[in-house]
Parts: C-alpha cells; structure tokens; sequence
C-alpha cells in the first residue's frame, strides 16, 4: 500500500511540474489530432445514453479541463442540457491551469480512488489519457461504478499497449518512443515526464484486458475501437 501512494505521488508531482506547458507539449505532440478522438469519445457517449438533459457528468484525471470543455460543447451541438460538469484531479498545479482555462466548471482535488461525491450521482464518467496513470486501477473502476448512475456511462480514451503491432503500429512505437519525448521534454524542460509516457503505456493493459476489467468493476461493454495507426483507444461502458 505505502509503494503504491509513493508511486502516485511521484506520478502527481511529475504532473504538477509539466502543468505551465502542458497544453502546448499536448498540441505539438498529438498534431491537433485528439480533439477528433475527444469529440468522437463525447458523441457517441451521448448516443448511447439517449437523454437530453443529464445531471452531472465528471472527468476524473480531468488535467487543464479540455475534456470538460468538450462535454459541454458537444452537449450544445447535440441539444443536451448537462446541470454540471465536474473536474477531479490530484494535481494541484494540473487543475490551477483548468480553473483558469474554465472558470465556470467545478473542481475536486482528489485522486480516482477518492471521488468526493455521492453514491449514484453521475450520469456519465470520463477519464481520458489518465487510467494508466491511476497506480491502483481496479479500485477506480469500483470507485467510477459507484459513482454512476443506474445504467450510467463510463467512458475511457487511453494509450493501450499493443502486443502484436502491424506495421503501422511499430511506427506509432518509434514516434512514442523515440520522438515524441525530445518534442515533449524540450518544450516542457522535463524529459523525464515525457520519457514515461511510452514507458507507462508499455506496463499497462491491453484493450482485451481492460474490457475484462471493466467488466470485473460490473460494467456492461458497449463500444471498444482503436483510431488513427491504434495510438488511441476508446472504451464505452454502462453500469449494470
């Protein structure tokens, strides 16, 4: 227990210290390029949930906020009234940069094991490009159940580790790899932030494995696809 609080804190530092150029490195990096896997993540969430006004929705790992700008954008365009969007984040220097990016939404500085809000509470919960970072994954899931609603949605965009890359997925390897943590660590000064990246996606799940997970925390799978060379991975999933 006390390897695994060390190992998050030493991962909420390495956040806390990238926060000032994060969005940038993100930018570079992803070529713009993730807002197309954000959108898409948010549609097709609103599809599968098929209601028009929803209560709450929360975005744990929710870093500078953008993926709460989308829930609300994506509302708009989808004629959905959402009562609150909520940020949760471990990072105090993460969710500084979001409240200051989106003033209007609310934030919880918490980890994804300790949601502070009640029992049943949301319709929907995202965590995007952050579940790998979450040191002790099988109790979030719980934790993300006991937060949703009846038949609420989970939703989950992330690196996945690929153990029988094509050809194109060896290319994405060698940007992961070898390219994008020089772009990273030089627009942030921390190569090392950026040279975990590749290495957390290579110790975390495969998408097989994090449906079985999923399934495990009693979630019903709805939606599972690789986009753009399988960089990311989205994963929809309804509370039973």
């Amino acid at each position: 227990m006390q390897q695994n609080n060390q190992k998050q804190e030493k991962i909420v530092s390495m956040f806390d210290d990238i926060a000032p150029t994060y969005d940038t490195a993100n930018r570079v990096m992803s070529m713009g390029v993730d807002k197309s896997w954000r959108r898409k993540a948010c549609d097709l969430a609103y599809k599968f949930y098929a209601k028009d006004s929803l209560d709450k929705i929360v975005d744990v790992a929710c870093g500078t906020g953008d993926m709460m700008d989308f829930w609300r954008s994506r509302a708009e365009v989808n004629g959905i009234a959402v009562g609150e969007i909520v940020g949760v984040d471990p990072s105090v220097g993460m969710v500084g940069v979001a409240k200051e990016k989106y003033p209007k939404f609310n934030y919880h500085i918490a980890k994804a094991t300790e949601i502070p809000l009640k029992n049943e509470s949301a319709d929907i919960l995202s965590i995007t490009y952050g579940i790998r970072n979450v040191v002790e994954r099988e109790a979030a899931l719980l934790e993300f159940n006991r937060v949703l609603k009846q038949s609420g949605l989970v939703v989950i965009l992330e690196f996945m580790k690929n153990e029988n890359p094509s050809t194109l997925g060896k290319v994405r390897d060698f940007y992961m790899n070898k390219i994008l943590p020089k772009i990273g660590g030089f627009i942030s000064k921390n190569i090392e932030a950026y040279e975990y990246l590749p290495n957390s996606i290579e110790d975390f799940s495969t998408v097989d494995n994090m449906k079985k997970e999923l399934e495990a925390a009693g979630f019903e799978m709805l939606y599972a696809k690789s986009f753009s060379m399988d960089i990311s991975t989205l994963l929809i999933a309804r509370k039973k």
